[in-house]
């Protein structure tokens, strides 16, 4: 396992009831979560919490930045971030997102998100 891959996961995500059920799961398959409501606290969040190596974020939230926005913004500042887009709403092409990054469709289960942040985190190698 290569322990310099930060095991930490922000979840940003404007319905309250989703951040919550997704945050619970992450932290149940034993990674630290943290949450946010809308891109301005992510990058709030992310400024508190450097040991964040993946954001999941949904792509429809109000404010100035949505998901798409907000996951440039953060791989520009950080190159060795991961990202995994959600939406109900659309379907993310994989040009629209940061190299590397991943899209899960809403509705999904707690479980295949799981399943694809620890894939994220554990890298190519695995551990």
């Amino acid at each position: 396992m290569n322990t310099q891959i930060p095991r930490e996961v922000l979840v940003v995500e404007d319905e309250p009831l989703v951040r919550i059920v997704a945050t619970d799961a992450i932290a149940d398959s034993g990674i630290m979560a943290w949450e946010a409501g809308d891109a301005a606290e992510a990058l709030d969040v992310l400024q508190e919490h450097p040991r964040i190596g993946l954001v999941v974020t949904d792509v429809n939230m109000p404010g100035e930045l949505d998901g798409l926005a907000l996951a440039d913004k953060v791989t520009a500042a950080r190159p060795d971030l991961s990202v995994i887009v959600t939406s109900g709403q659309v379907h993310v092409q994989p040009q629209d997102m940061p190299e590397g990054s991943s899209f899960l469709p809403k509705p999904y289960r707690t479980d295949r998100l799981v399943e694809l942040v620890h894939r994220t985190l554990d890298g190519p190698e695995g551990n």
